[in-house]
């Protein structure tokens, strides 16, 4: 039962124990379990600065945003909603951030400024602190859910929009074709309330399948 479980996914003893109760939930997942080998954690550091760096990372591969956020942090010293907020839209765009996530990334600034604690997002029931965050302008349910699964450790998110988590299902599934955001969301119900564990098993996976090519977003 996941009341015996940790309430969040924060540390390596935590994912392998959410792990565990995932396989004995679908045995089948013990097979990706065996092929995936290590699962890492991926912890990411939560409030402003995380949320900035999912919204980076949308459609661009980790090593691209790891460069653009640090040109962003050069160029701001520190990523606070009041550096991002100071800053120009040239000095944004010149760190390499596009029209459209400079606009995005201004809103969660303002959100959070008006007074909105990314931190009690933690507390909130999955679907409840997805909501909040698609609250802001340009954040969709992707960014929110990357954003709790890895900054907050949310247990029971599954990405299901996501190109690598797809693929991954595909050929652990053993599917005909890559299924698409709802079918694959579809599947995961059968891991529930484990999901989160099942997303970072199937980005392994997915690592594993592409000769090292990581698939994850962090």
């Amino acid at each position: 039962m996941l009341t015996a479980l940790s309430r969040t996914i924060a540390n390596e003893d935590d994912l392998a124990a959410h792990i565990g109760a995932l396989v004995r939930v679908d045995s089948h997942m013990g097979k990706v379990a065996d092929a995936a080998g290590h699962v890492p954690l991926r912890w990411m550091e939560h409030g402003f600065a995380g949320l900035v760096w999912v919204i980076m990372g949308q459609q661009i591969s980790t090593s691209a945003a790891r460069a653009i956020h640090d040109r962003l942090e050069t160029a701001l010293g520190t990523i606070t909603p009041e550096t991002v907020l100071a800053a120009s839209d040239e000095a944004l765009r010149v760190a390499g951030l596009s029209i459209q996530k400079i606009r995005t990334i201004r809103a969660s600034a303002q959100y959070v400024q008006d007074g909105f604690d990314l931190t009690s997002l933690v507390d909130m029931d999955a679907e409840d602190a997805v909501t909040a965050l698609t609250a802001i302008k340009g954040v969709g349910r992707w960014t929110a859910e990357v954003y709790l699964l890895f900054a907050l450790g949310h247990t029971d998110i599954f990405p299901a929009g996501d190109l690598a988590l797809q693929e991954a299902a595909r050929v652990a599934l053993e599917l005909d074709e890559r299924p698409k955001e709802k079918a694959v969301l579809a599947l995961a119900e059968a891991w529930r309330p484990h999901r989160s564990a099942a997303a970072r098993l199937l980005w392994a996976y997915y690592r594993v399948l592409k000769g090292g090519r990581d698939g994850a977003p962090v």
